[in-house]
């Protein structure tokens, strides 16, 4: 990977995604940026959202493609009581046995029990619809990190 995709690959946790959009490296503003990731986002596969999903931690872990960004996105959750902690790693483990993946959610902005409460509620998903609101999430994820890729 050269440059451009390593730093894209680290908002998307997917090759093909960062490099797609890396083939049009330089953009001339964010907004060309976005656009071409959406255009990216578009025309992945399963095997994409696989490589993408197994790119983030659990909530409530750090890890993942980006460290800093990782922290960054869940500070509510990382600032949480061991007991939330706990409830939230229970949850992680039911989920990603009905569902095999992490469960994602542009955790930005909110706290643990707001994100319990989502995951919670999202187990009653089947599991092509959560398929689809998981990668709905990855998107939101992967804009708001190309966003401070951008603008640190």
């Amino acid at each position: 990977m050269n440059e451009a995709e390593l730093g894209l690959y680290s908002c998307f946790a997917s090759r093909k995604w960062a490099h797609q959009v890396a083939a049009g490296w330089p953009y001339d503003n964010l907004q060309a940026l976005l656009e071409a990731a959406e255009r990216a986002w578009a025309k992945l596969e399963p095997s994409d959202w696989a490589e993408a999903l197994a790119g983030h931690p659990r909530i409530g872990e750090r890890g993942g493609g980006s460290p800093e960004a990782s922290e960054r996105e869940q500070r509510g959750v990382l600032a949480a009581g061991a007991g939330a902690l706990s409830d939230l790693a229970q949850e992680n483990r039911r989920y990603e046995g009905r569902f095999g993946h992490v469960f994602l959610i542009a955790a930005a902005g909110k706290s643990a029990d707001e994100i319990l409460s989502a995951l919670r509620k999202r187990m009653e998903n089947d599991p092509v619809t959560e398929a689809r609101i998981a990668a709905g999430e990855h998107r939101k994820i992967a804009r708001m990190r190309l966003e401070a890729l951008v603008r640190p």
